[in-house]
């Protein structure tokens, strides 16, 4: 069996299908081979799903990317609505708004006073055009009018090591993807992006304590090509 995901290795995606893979492999008695095919946002992972051999031996693995790349993108080699179907759910998870070291921002209101102050000068990076990062960006623009400069990358992971470089300086992360860093004070969390705090960031406010209104979450799930579901 094998699970296509459709970002590189490291990130909070590729994380949620080795866990699940690992989960599966030990009850079934089987194993799960996970294979990372990065690229135009989860677009060439899906692809790779559809046009898979329909034995189903292969599932994929899909985020918000997938349901936001079905409006996005006018010419695709596949439907993303029509080709795969849902097998199962697996996640939900909010994102945190983490900064450089070198930002001169203790807390998001200063991060916004920052941001006003000096537009243009921040960059955003995220994991991709259309991906959960990102949207939690834009969103967060438009309801403080800030202008962030939006740097996509090809997976979180990168965009992470990026921020740790100090090549951008703003990530809306999944939690997963930052919080040992943020631990070991590499990175500066500054707010969650859930209804609520985080358990594991029980002392980082959410964003909506600032900003009324702001509320954003992620999730993961599995799905299969639509011809091998009908027939295994």
């Amino acid at each position: 069996m094998r699970i296509i995901v459709g970002f590189p290795a490291g990130g909070s995606a590729d994380i949620t299908a080795r866990l699940i893979g690992q989960w599966l492999s030990e009850r079934l008695g089987q194993p799960f081979v996970i294979e990372n095919r990065p690229g135009a946002a989860g677009n060439i992972a899906t692809e790779a799903a559809v046009k898979a051999t329909a034995d189903g031996y292969t599932l994929l693995l899909v985020v918000p990317n997938n349901a936001v790349n079905a409006t996005l993108y006018d010419t695709l080699n596949f439907s993303f609505i029509r080709d795969i179907r849902p097998v199962a759910s697996i996640s939900r998870g909010m994102g945190v708004l983490v900064v450089h070291p070198s930002v001169p921002s203790k807390s998001l209101p200063e991060l916004i006073a920052y941001a006003k102050a000096n537009p243009g000068k921040l960059n955003m990076g995220s994991s991709g055009i259309g991906s959960t990062q990102h949207v939690y960006g834009e969103l967060f623009k438009m309801m403080t009018g800030v202008d962030l400069v939006h740097v996509p990358y090809r997976g979180g992971a990168l965009a992470v090591a990026d921020l740790l470089a100090g090549q951008v300086q703003v990530i809306f992360s999944p939690v997963p993807e930052s919080i040992e860093y943020i631990r070991a004070g590499k990175l500066r969390a500054l707010a969650v992006t859930g209804a609520t705090r985080a358990e594991v960031l029980p002392d980082i406010p959410t964003v909506g304590e600032f900003v009324p209104g702001y509320e954003a979450s992620g999730w993961a799930g599995v799905a299969a090509q639509e011809y091998a579901r009908r027939d295994h």
